[in-house]
């Protein structure tokens, strides 16, 4: 019954403290699932220059903005037979964050139905690309973490 991220601040403090004794102007950028999207840990992060790119659960604000959208995906799924993908960036705050914050949102339509995903950040650079290679290289990661804890 904790949260998963109830010292992930802590953590990223000590690492971060140790990272830039050795490297001082190294650039860090925190890359975690929705279950580390915390506004505590968001505001560590920009009051301490690091970057992050975090999962976003979806909820129906989110999905209500990306509607149009959405359609969209879907519509050209229906006229071309064939997975969609379309990818759109929104300002949100949640109720519990202190401010809006990045998101990109990644709208997808398949045979399966719709498939929203969104991720939260404070880095720059366009969504497509910050969703495919830097979020989504977190994947690849957590299987070679889980190949190490079952070998």
């Amino acid at each position: 019954d904790i949260d998963p991220a109830k010292h992930a601040q802590a953590v990223l403090k000590l690492l971060t403290t140790r990272l830039r004794q050795v490297w001082p102007h190294v650039q860090i950028i925190i890359r975690a699932d929705s279950g580390f999207c915390r506004w505590r840990l968001m505001n560590w992060c920009e009051r301490h220059g690091l970057g992050y790119i975090l999962g976003l659960a979806k909820n129906t604000r989110l999905l209500a903005l990306c509607e149009p959208d959405m359609a969209a995906v879907k519509a050209l799924f229906e006229a071309e037979g064939s997975k969609q993908r379309r990818f759109a960036q929104l300002l949100y705050g949640a109720n519990s964050w202190n401010k809006q914050r990045r998101v990109i949102a990644r709208l997808e339509q398949t045979s399966k139905g719709a498939n929203p995903r969104f991720v939260v950040t404070n880095l720059r650079g366009e969504g497509q690309d910050l969703y495919e290679r830097l979020y989504c290289a977190r994947g690849e990661m957590e299987n070679r973490i889980k190949e190490q804890q079952l070998q």
